[in-house]
């Protein structure tokens, strides 16, 4: 569990107790928002998507990606925005200073996940910003295992709660191998061990999302998708 550190409101000055978010990172570990307790709180006058959003590199895989940025309620009434600790410069890892299309694309807006077709429509939202044009949701009842199809693509979103399954990858491999097209797994609760390591050796991208609705990479193939998308 994550240690909790003092914050200070800057407008009544009173001193609380916070323990800050943990995240899942696509590497599988827990990672904490290293918020900085040497550095002043900001009130939150309005919100941009750019503000709401913060890089965070794992200390345990060294990848970096965005994470809402942690904020805190006073009970004087202020809303504050905690300081992160940034990558240090000149860091390296995945995706750094590479050139690639990753780094071409505006913030992700993410679509927070309350019902099953949350998930899908966070999916949807998430293959268009990676490039993909034309996402649709197939109506063949036919075409069960996919969800959402594009140019060379079919993707399926799995919103349940327990990890998806070594069939349910295969199925989605079928697919696009029919297709000619790449199969593209979503997940709320991961992958079981055999079908993530299944999803390797068929270079299936495989993704999982939070209740954020930021789907994050799990494994190679999902992380040259990100890289360079769509061929």
């Amino acid at each position: 569990m994550a240690k909790s550190v003092p914050v200070h409101c800057p407008t009544c000055r009173r001193e609380h107790s916070f323990t800050p978010p943990t995240f899942p990172c696509a590497c599988g570990r827990p990672l904490t928002l290293p918020v900085q307790t040497d550095a002043s709180p900001e009130p939150v006058a309005h919100r941009t998507w750019r503000d709401a959003w913060v890089a965070v590199r794992c200390p345990s895989c060294d990848r970096q990606d965005q994470w809402p940025r942690p904020e805190f309620g006073c009970s004087c009434g202020t809303v504050m925005r905690l300081p992160v600790r940034p990558p240090e410069p000149g860091d390296g890892g995945p995706g750094a200073g590479d050139g690639t299309v990753r780094a071409l694309r505006p913030a992700f807006r993410p679509v927070a996940i309350r019902t099953a077709g949350d998930a899908v429509v966070a999916a949807e939202r998430y293959l268009a910003w990676l490039g993909y044009g034309g996402v649709t949701r197939p109506g063949d009842p036919q075409e069960e295992g996919v969800d959402l199809r594009a140019a060379g693509l079919v993707a399926r979103v799995d919103p349940s709660t327990v990890p998806t399954s070594l069939r349910d990858v295969e199925c989605l491999w079928l697919h696009g191998l029919a297709d000619g097209a790449c199969g593209v797994f979503f997940s709320l609760a991961g992958y079981a061990r055999e079908a993530r390591s299944r999803a390797d050796d068929l270079r299936v991208p495989l993704f999982v999302m939070d209740l954020t609705g930021t789907p994050q990479p799990l494994n190679a193939p999902a992380d040259e998708l990100v890289e360079r998308g769509p061929v």
